[in-house]
């Protein structure tokens, strides 16, 4: 058996260091937290590389007096705590004492400090967690901390970073994160010498929303505010029709720290039910302030997650908040779609829908009514019903009797070799604008029209390439994305180029400069935000997987629609394809029809 040892304090300090400083974003957020605890207005965040190479926090907190310089960066040196009973009511966003030890290291660091009542301040360098002499230096007050070569001296955690574009991502969302929990704060970040975020430090929550998640999503927002059981519910929830594709934009926060919570999460869905969209989730900014001892903040080493001691009490809190927000807006939301909604063409331009390619079709305009729907449906029951009488079929027909000799040979020749056999099936009609009816004998299929077509699109842009007709846009289309999203499509540029998207950066937004003219314009953000949540769990583990899953989103974005009008020779096309047994399931895997026979139908009506 082997010889039990204690660990020496250089490799037990770099396992501590691993359980607290996972990558450059770990070291921004545990030093971003250290200035709001010292009572900072102002924090500024530098990057270069990604973080990986040079990371710097200044802020105008209190400040670290010289001769406690040295001492902060031991394991378990805080001044946040003194005695055992203070872990149960943790008002601090830091307390273990481990941060500065755990940065240090694993890092070269710098750092200069000066106190209010002292004139001068002090600098101290340490190199592998191994600490230079304290000297005096001339310095503002406040403390600035520089990390720089994080993982220099540990190689088999440096070759788990991602590229620096992917490590300042994080970074900045982090630094979002901090902004977000504390409005009263001045953030500011800075990736390689360009500013990307600036709040404004007034105190206002809203102010503090519009600076980090951009002026679309902010507008999109509306405020909540209820308390129950010695607990308080603040922030900011999307209206139903903003819900966003992805819970990137989900922020909670207990006690001023930001925390990762599915029962938070639960409770905030939960009030959207029924409300939504089918596979949209709603966004928020959510404060929940309890008393300190009913939450224990020490069940992580990085505190992101929490403990509640009474979880029914905080779900209900959440839960009955939101709600409450979501039924005080006087615009419902499916008010609102309806307003939005482009009002029905004049009855002259339908006709030119059935002239578009199925692979290709154009996108109708939305229908608030059903009167026009019934109509239509009774016109596509039968596509073979011959229309009134009009001069034009007159015309046509009337040479028949002066050549009477001719139509023999036309008529007779052709059935053979073109005519396919008679098919078993027919096409009833359609309903909801989304079902096609299709008898067969006894049986009668549904079939999704739009699943249905989804998969034709899919299999013929991955047998033959998707070579997607781009359209330059007047304007570009801004589109404000998470920090992870916003990158990996900037990563992945070259990619969105083969399928017509051209996007760069636009501050802290993506402008759009082409998209494929299958995708409308109003719906270029919701697409984009697709692909990087398809990108960002596919896109560097399998290229060909992620080509197939951008396949999809572009197949589905170019299938008409349930609940558009559809031309007879339209459904006919995608009947003929699921009669056939060419198409059987959606590219994600669903059935694409079902059916029913005539005894099940009789037994409903309890003829069998």
């Amino acid at each position: 058996m082997p010889e039990i040892q204690v660990l020496s304090p250089h490799v037990a300090d770099l396992i501590a260091a691993g359980e607290v400083v996972e990558r450059p974003a770990s070291v921004a957020k545990e030093l971003v937290e250290n200035a709001i605890d010292a009572g900072a207005g102002q924090v500024t965040v530098e990057i270069a590389h990604g973080g990986l190479t040079f990371l710097r926090v200044t802020d105008d907190g209190c400040g670290i007096p010289a001769g406690q310089l040295a001492t902060a960066f031991l394991r378990h040196a805080t001044s946040k705590l003194r005695t055992e009973y203070d872990l149960e009511a943790i008002g601090t966003l830091g307390f273990r004492g481990e941060a500065l030890a755990a940065i240090a290291a694993v890092s070269r660091v710098e750092v200069l400090t000066r106190t209010a009542d002292s004139p001068l301040g002090a600098s101290l360098s340490l190199e592998g967690g191994v600490p230079g002499e304290v000297e005096e230096a001339g310095c503002p007050l406040g403390t600035t901390m520089v990390v720089r070569d994080l993982f220099y001296n540990t190689p088999a955690r440096l070759k788990f970073m991602k590229k620096d574009a992917a490590e300042g991502a994080a970074v900045f969302a982090a630094v979002q994160r901090e902004a977000l929990s504390h409005p009263e704060v001045s953030v500011k970040f800075i990736r390689d010498g360009k500013q990307e975020l600036l709040t404004p430090g007034d105190g206002q929550l809203q102010s503090a929303v519009y600076a980090v998640l951009g002026r679309e999503l902010a507008l999109g927002f509306r405020p909540v505010k209820g308390s129950g059981e010695d607990m308080a519910v603040s922030g900011f929830v999307s209206l139903p029709a903003c819900c966003r594709g992805s819970r990137s934009w989900q922020f909670f926060f207990v006690n001023g720290r930001q925390v990762k919570s599915k029962l938070m999460t639960a409770a905030l869905e939960q009030a959207y039910q029924n409300q939504k969209m089918v596979g949209k989730f709603p966004g928020c900014v959510l404060y929940l302030t309890t008393k300190l001892s009913a939450v224990d903040v020490n069940v992580h080493p990085a505190k992101t997650e929490v403990k509640f001691g009474s979880e029914r009490a905080v779900f209900s809190a959440v839960y009955h908040a939101v709600l409450s927000a979501l039924e005080g807006d006087r615009s419902h939301p499916r008010a609102e779609w309806k307003q939005e909604a482009i009002p029905a063409p004049p009855a002259q331009a339908e006709p030119q829908q059935t002239r578009i390619p199925l692979e290709r079709p154009a996108r109708p305009p939305l229908r608030t009514g059903h009167g026009p729907v019934v109509a239509r449906v009774h016109d596509t029951a039968f596509p073979t019903r011959p229309a009134p009488p009009a001069p034009a079929p007159e015309v046509r027909q009337a040479p028949e009797p002066v050549q009477p000799p001719r139509p023999e040979p036309v008529r007779e020749a052709p059935a053979p070799a073109e005519e396919p056999p008679p098919a078993d099936w027919r096409v009833a009609g359609e309903v909801l604008n989304t079902y096609i009816i299709v008898e067969q004998g006894d049986t009668v299929l549904f079939i999704d029209k739009h699943a249905a077509h989804e998969r034709m699109n899919f299999d013929r842009m991955k047998a033959a390439g998707y070579d997607p007709m781009a359209q330059t846009l007047l304007t570009p289309a801004l589109c404000r994305l998470s920090a992870p999203e916003h990158q990996v499509l900037l990563d992945h540029q070259g990619l969105l180029e083969e399928f017509g998207f051209e996007v760069d950066e636009l501050g802290a937004d993506l402008a759009v400069r082409q998209a494929p003219f299958d995708v409308a314009v109003e719906d270029i953000p919701a697409t984009l935000e697709e692909i990087a949540q398809k990108l960002l769990t596919t896109g560097s583990a399998d290229p060909a997987a992620a080509r197939d899953e951008l396949l999809h989103t572009m197949a589905c974005k170019a299938a008409i629609k349930g609940g558009w009008h559809t031309s007879p020779q339209e459904l006919e096309r995608v009947a003929q394809a699921v009669m056939s047994g060419q198409v059987k399931y959606c590219p994600h895997g669903r059935p694409v029809a079902i059916q029913l026979t005539k005894k099940e139908l009789e037994k409903q009506f309890k003829r069998a």
